[in-house]
């Protein structure tokens, strides 16, 4: 038999193995999810526990979409009272220093 012939069929038994393999992994895969996640539904309501969580984060999402202007305006304020809560530290620790060189002399 021609090496060339022995070497095609050892791959294509190869690959057949890997396809094997791949689909048996993905089955227990799947059968993991569905332990974890519950019984699968399909176009009805979610009996699916993922699919409540997934639909719950989509509701909280669609509820704090409405917060997005505020709190880009509370991030400006809040920049504001850090660029202040800097200088006071900057003056209290020039306080710090003069009132540790007076206490020196």
């Amino acid at each position: 038999m021609n090496p060339f012939v022995v070497l095609a069929a050892l791959s294509v038994a190869g690959v057949a193995a890997l396809f094997v393999a791949l689909a048996l992994f993905l089955r227990a895969i799947d059968r993991t999810l569905e332990d974890i996640g519950g019984p699968a539904t399909r176009f009805v309501a979610p009996v699916n526990y993922l699919a409540k969580i997934r639909l719950g984060v989509r509701a909280i999402e669609r509820q704090t979409d409405a917060l997005a202007p505020y709190v880009t305006r509370v991030n400006g304020g809040l920049g504001a009272i850090l660029d202040g809560l800097r200088a006071i530290d900057a003056n209290l620790a020039g306080v710090i220093a003069a009132v540790s060189r007076q206490a020196r002399a």
